[in-house]
């Protein structure tokens, strides 16, 4: 059964176990600010998924990210409707997100409504990647 609670604390050794990109720092500031989701199977952690505001005023998927074996499985876009629907609740118009042109979940947004919006090149030594794209979607 799908259910997506705010991440508080006690997750915290879950939530690393999939996301190496947060500092122990950032992700306090997650659970103070509501601002990330443990996805679940029943009690199960099977997922994350955590969020900023864009120019402070628009939500940001940062990271969706599931265990291996709960990909493809539908629980992504039973995650990212939920997340919409918060959002809409807070009152926002437009959601954004990201991904890399060399990563296949631009497809998955795509499914989901979100457009094309543009892009960014990092070529600054330590931040070179390939070409991040990124992805809105209105919601309201």
């Amino acid at each position: 059964m799908f259910m997506m609670d705010y991440v508080s604390e006690n997750d915290q050794e879950f939530w690393f176990a999939l996301d190496q990109h947060l500092s122990k720092e950032e992700f306090s500031l997650k659970v103070r600010d509501r601002r990330g989701y443990v996805i679940r199977n029943g009690v199960k952690g099977i997922g994350i998924l955590r969020y900023s505001l864009f120019w402070d005023c628009i939500p940001f998927v940062n990271l969706i990210h599931f265990e291996e074996g709960y990909r493809n499985k539908g629980f992504g876009k039973l995650a990212m409707d939920h997340w919409e629907e918060e959002m809409k609740k807070l009152g926002y118009k437009a959601v954004l997100t990201s991904t890399q042109v060399d990563e296949s979940s631009q497809h998955f947004y795509r499914k989901l409504g979100y457009k094309d919006a543009g892009c960014l090149v990092l070529g600054i030594p330590g931040y070179e990647q390939p070409m991040e794209m990124f992805m809105i979607k209105a919601i309201a």
